[in-house]
């Protein structure tokens, strides 16, 4: 059982900047996509960022330049730097982990990011 913890969310001004953290429980850590998906209510989940084992990331147009992906495998844990914070970036955000050759994610709880005017 893979389980994923996430924190670092909250509330913060437009402009402003959070860092979210993921920590995961499992022993193979390395091998696996790292994600982060985020959800307002009435709307699907939005992919927002991945990072490979290699390193490689992606990014959703609507974070890409402000938000930044990246993970520290000897500690387990995917992190998400969003600078230049937008109203429109409130939502719950998940940390998600795919491991190699299944199709299936692990999902975090979620944590609340929160951006008033």
């Amino acid at each position: 059982q893979v389980q994923l913890v996430e924190s670092g969310g909250g509330l913060v001004q437009a402009g402003g900047s959070l860092r979210l953290s993921c920590a995961a429980s499992r022993s193979i850590f390395s091998i696996n996509v790292m994600g982060w998906y985020r959800q307002t209510p009435g709307k699907q989940r939005e992919l927002v960022a991945t990072i490979t084992s290699a390193g490689s990331t992606s990014y959703a147009d609507s974070v890409k330049g402000r938000f930044a992906i990246s993970r520290d495998n000897a500690k387990k844990t995917v992190y998400l730097q969003m600078n230049s914070l937008k109203p429109e970036d409130t939502a719950v955000y998940y940390c998600t982990l795919k491991p190699p050759g299944v199709s299936s994610l692990y999902w975090g709880q979620g944590t609340q990011v929160t951006v008033s005017s």
